[in-house]
């Protein structure tokens, strides 16, 4: 709210000392503009990978023909070296430079041109040589450059080498002075320690966050902790760490919980969302909180804190990380709910209020207050919250799941997540906010180093191609990593319900080696997609009661799993999530594409059948264009699955693909030269 009346903000330049305005703006004679990445004006941070490249370009000219060049300057936050990078022209004025941040941590970016005048100088004077031209001026001009740069160079190797130059071409013929000012030894040394005309640096500093990899290339497993034992009984963590082994054998890097916090009794909903429980059911986990404790606590049937700790250690030996399920719901009988009411929303009658959606009403669940009667924020809450991110990462955890975080105030988000990432870097936060685009662009904008996103839903050629295109090329691809996940506890989805293997198998084939991040919900690897007739849910979900799983029997795709996860693995071209692209398979039901990585030499041509029910038989076209090789020459490629190594001869091919059989197949490309394995 308010406490004054709107006033118009400071638009435009200020109205002052001319001579000043004449000052600034004559500093600023390199342009310097269209910088990608910058979000949002710098607002925000752009995304990379600690140990990767990170790449920056920018549109950078100045007036007439005269040589520029740009650097890259960038730095740690809050470290006082700042590391310069040299920028390369690439076409219409576009430069292109980069950096590799060696650490999981924040760091700031900006650019620099200036005009390089002894280039110039060095273009127009060859071309006068060339017209057999008198260059005794312009040689005496070079000549001055050169002793103009050694004066304003700081001591050091480059100004004695600066004066070395000026010294060798203070007297002799026109042409010996020349020979030495034009050759690549002296442009190298004028590139290097050249004094710098019209300094021009840009008139922000941006921001990037260095994530550790797990950020951007991860495989989750979900599951519910409590069905973890044989048979019905509730399963405890103990019951987990007999479980790790088959996690990490169908390859999964992280092991992902639904809440594992005590449950309330008041208004628990019954086996399939019912309101009229058994004494005996379980509960949803998401309705958090009882007499035995709130969102640090844990279920007692699952265990206690020692449990935990020993399981986190368990799947870290494993090659596991855990991933815990955030939910900011409470039941009716949250522990905090006595301690702090003011930390919850309260309606006129002084009934507490439930989370609606309306005109659905979740009696198991109540609100949150995250904003105070004057709009300031309550405090105590959002600290409260952090406190309870930093407790779980003090036992072992790095990873969390936040359910629907587009329900919660944005402020809040950012507040949050940069206060656990200042004690903890490397935490990983996966948005589950299947919304609007803009408010998932912005969570992830704010902090979410992931994001669940609307590959659920997109089965067709065109909508796979138009929403992947989206995500890897457009500015989002800066900050917004999306985690494919198939399925999860709350989608069933129709594509799945009606494909049987095949269709789960095409839909694990397209997760796993279209995105850097993927994930299945337990139950995936059997095929199980039993609906609730008419509904993207599952008939007897998980999330109101125990569930004994055969994971052996017929028909699985545990196979498939671990083929997939071992070459996501052993490809260094799967872990960069942006360098897909698309060719064309001449047949709406195959999805065609390629994840080249050329600084490994890997590159990968998947084709993946769309249609579960038939088989296709398609041409397609070999991009040996992509090697600069001509339409009838040939390459080698290895087939990923079976490992056979062959030979394609020109750029036209035919392949038959079954959906009962296999609907993928993946190739390696070994372009001349190439190392075969």
């Amino acid at each position: 709210m308010y406490d004054e009346e709107p006033r118009p903000g400071n638009t435009g330049r200020a109205v002052g000392d001319s001579a000043r305005e004449m000052e600034i703006l004559a500093s600023s004679r390199i342009c310097i503009e269209g910088v990608d990445p910058e979000i949002d004006g710098g607002r925000f941070a752009a995304k990379c990978v600690a140990g990767r490249p990170f790449t920056v370009r920018a549109d950078i000219f100045g007036e007439g023909h005269d040589s520029v060049r740009a650097a890259l300057l960038w730095w740690r936050q809050g470290a006082q070296e700042v590391h310069e990078a040299p920028m390369r022209f690439l076409e219409n004025d576009r430069w292109e430079g980069s950096f590799t941040p060696p650490e999981n941590a924040l760091y700031r970016y900006t650019l620099i041109a200036w005009r390089d005048d002894f280039l110039t100088w060095r273009k127009d004077t060859s071309k006068k040589v060339a017209a057999a031209l008198n260059v005794d001026v312009e040689t005496e001009i070079g000549h001055r450059l050169v002793a103009a740069s050694r004066d304003h160079a700081p001591e050091g190797e480059g100004r004695a080498a600066l004066e070395s130059v000026v010294h060798a071409t203070n007297h002799g013929s026109t042409e010996e002075r020349l020979d030495i000012l034009m050759n690549e030894d002296t442009l190298v040394l004028m590139t290097r320690a050249g004094r710098r005309y019209c300094l021009t640096r840009f008139d922000r500093d941006l921001a990037v966050f260095a994530d550790r990899e797990a950020a951007a290339f991860s495989a989750w497993y979900e599951l519910f902790p409590r069905s973890a034992a044989p048979g019905l009984r509730h399963g405890t963590f103990r019951d987990v760490i007999d479980r790790l082994p088959y996690v990490r054998d169908l390859g999964f890097d992280v092991l992902y919980f639904t809440p594992i916090h005590p449950i309330g009794r008041s208004n628990r909903k019954g086996r399939n969302n019912t309101l009229t429980p058994g004494p005996d059911d379980v509960g949803s986990p998401y309705a958090i909180g009882s007499d035995e404790g709130g969102h640090t606590a844990i279920h007692p049937e699952l265990g206690g804190i020692e449990d935990f700790d020993a399981l986190v250690e368990a799947a870290r030996g494993h090659g596991l990380e855990i991933a815990l399920d955030i939910a900011l719901n409470a039941s009716p009988d949250h522990p905090w709910i006595k301690e702090h009411p003011d930390w919850f929303e309260w309606r006129p009658d002084g009934s507490i209020a439930y989370a609606e959606n309306p005109p659905k009403k979740y009696e198991d669940i109540v609100n949150f207050r995250y904003y105070l009667e004057d709009g300031s924020p309550n405090a105590p809450y959002w600290e409260a919250v952090r406190d309870m991110f930093l407790y779980w990462a003090d036992h072992g955890v790095l990873c969390f799941r936040v359910d629907n975080p587009h329900t919660k105030p944005f402020p809040f988000w950012e507040w949050v997540i940069d206060e656990v990432r200042a004690k903890h870097p490397g935490a990983v936060f996966l948005s589950e906010a299947f919304t609007r685009p803009k408010m998932m662009k912005r969570l992830a904008k704010l902090g979410y180093n992931q994001s669940y996103s609307y590959f659920t839903w997109r089965n067709t050629k065109a909508e796979l191609t138009e929403y992947l295109t989206e995500l890897t090329s457009e500015e989002c691809r800066h900050y917004m990593r999306p985690n494919f996940f198939v399925n999860t506890p709350d989608i069933n989805p129709y594509f799945l319900q009606t494909s049987g293997r095949a269709g789960h198998r095409i839909r694990l084939a397209l997760a796993a080696t279209l995105a850097g991040n993927y994930g299945v919900y337990s139950g995936y690897e059997i095929c199980e997609a039993t609906p609730i007739p008419g509904k993207e849910e599952y008939l007897d979900s998980e999330k109101y009661e125990i569930r004994d799983w055969d994971f052996d029997r017929e028909g699985h795709i545990k196979d498939d799993i671990r083929l997939l996860n071992g070459i996501r693995r052993k490809h260094a071209a799967m872990r960069d999530f942006t360098n897909l692209e698309f060719f064309d398979a001449h047949d709406g039901a195959v999805l065609y594409y390629g994840r080249f990585d050329p600084a490994t030499e890997n590159y990968l041509l998947f084709h993946v059948l769309l249609d579960p029910h038939a088989g296709r038989e398609f041409a397609f076209d070999l991009p040996l264009w992509r090697f600069g090789l001509p339409d009838e020459a040939s390459l080698e490629v290895q087939d990923a699955i079976h490992g056979n190594h062959f030979t394609w001869h020109g750029k036209e091919h035919r392949l038959t693909l079954d959906p009962e059989t296999r609907p993928y197949a993946i190739w390696r490309l070994i372009p001349p030269g190439g190392a075969r394995d």
